[in-house]
């Protein structure tokens, strides 16, 4: 391996760390102190949001309902190969991992993100005091440009590989082969939606709309629509002109924070070009250069209608169960608003869909969690020592 050509920015080489139990005290108290420590961060509310996951009550709460009674450990090694386009999702993983038992190598953004520099500094400070000196030998965190040998190699000497991108990302390393023991995840490409009841959206006062509206931003501008649990697709039901039109002038004054670059504009303009060419979009309506809102007249080859940068697609039902023909394995995330909960749970259960792994209020699609993906990522990167 050509360790000239990476960039280590917490540790170095193949971490040594023997495995832990999940949740183990060293790394609860670890991610306690590094949790304060980000919490002063108030640049990015990406950091700020992490910092609040490690928070130690909420790994508290997390250790009680893990509740294992089980004998476990972690599984060794857990080689980490995080996505570019989200810059703070690499330290969610390696959270995952550490709670797992895990030694980690973590394969950072090729991109060089300021929340990528400023988490790993707050870590390497950390890892410097003795209170931590055990774990500075389980943490490993680099970046290198794309090469399949050095990828190929971590491959080769890990325990579990944790593999984050877009689907030619996972059939890419997924030629790497891994030890015959070695467990594998991957969070590859994924579909959400949003669900808004447009007789609540009618009813509820602005004050509610504007916490509404600025949910529906944080779910999906505070990261250009990037996340697989960020909707492209929002689905009206019983609604009217009046109730999308209260909901969306509401988002479009939450949208004056959004700073749209000019090349992304051009992108945005450009996607909206290329799906009217190819049809099923009845009419675009556009909230100056912030929102676009492009209505769908079938749902044919939902699929490919992806957004960034605020262009979303919008279809109207007085049925929910109109959907369920179309859901994939590729759907992941359903936000709702109003009258929408029982209505997508019995959708479900109804139908029993191949996809959709979370329904949650809209403002929480991007509150990731142990459970993820359809995964309990703790349990998946630990083993069960059976003692009889």
């Amino acid at each position: 391996m050509r360790e000239d050509k990476v960039s280590w920015l917490v540790g170095r080489g193949l971490p040594e760390m023997s495995p832990l139990p999940p949740y183990d005290g060293i790394v609860c108290s670890f991610l306690g102190a590094l949790s304060e420590r980000l919490m002063k961060e108030r640049a990015y509310p990406d950091v700020a949001a992490f910092a609040f996951f490690c928070r130690r009550a909420n790994i508290a709460r997390l250790r009680r309902e893990f509740g294992s009674g089980e004998l476990r450990l972690g599984r060794g090694v857990a080689f980490h190969v995080t996505p570019s386009n989200i810059p703070i999702n690499f330290a969610y993983s390696l959270v995952f991992g550490l709670l797992s038992g895990c030694a980690n190598i973590v394969r950072l953004p090729a991109r060089e993100w300021p929340q990528v520099d400023i988490v790993c500094g707050a870590i390497n400070e950390l890892l410097a005091q003795n209170e931590f000196s055990r774990l500075a030998n389980g943490i490993t965190m680099m970046r290198y440009d794309r090469d399949d040998a050095i990828t190929g190699w971590f491959s080769e000497h890990c325990e579990a590989r944790v593999i984050w991108g877009g689907d030619e990302t996972v059939r890419s390393i997924r030629k790497l082969p891994i030890p015959p023991r070695a467990v594998e995840i991957t969070f590859a490409d994924r579909y959400s939606i949003c669900a808004l009841n447009g007789d609540s959206i009618e009813q509820a006062s602005d004050a509610e709309i504007g916490r509404l509206a600025d949910n529906f931003f944080n779910d999906t501008y505070l990261v250009d629509q990037n996340a697989c649990s960020s909707p492209s697709l929002v689905v009206w039901l019983d609604s009217n002109q009046k109730s999308r039109e209260k909901f969306w002038n509401a988002v479009h004054s939450s949208t004056k924070k959004y700073e749209l670059q000019p090349i992304h504009a051009m992108d945005k303009y450009s996607a909206l070009a290329e799906f009217l060419c190819d049809g099923g979009i009845k009419s675009v309506t556009r909230h100056e250069n912030l929102i676009y809102r492009a209505l769908l007249d079938s749902l044919d080859g939902l699929e490919r209608y992806r957004g960034r940068f605020g262009l979303f697609f919008e279809y109207e039902t007085d049925d929910i169960n109109e959907l369920a023909p179309f859901v994939t394995d590729k759907w992941q995330t359903m936000t709702y608003y109003g009258a929408c909960k029982n209505i997508l749970r019995d959708f479900v259960t109804q139908n029993s869909p191949r996809g959709i792994d979370r329904i949650v209020p809209v403002g929480s699609a991007l509150d990731i969690g142990v459970i993820w993906d359809g995964y309990d990522i703790v349990r998946s990167l630990s083993r069960i020592i059976n003692v009889s």
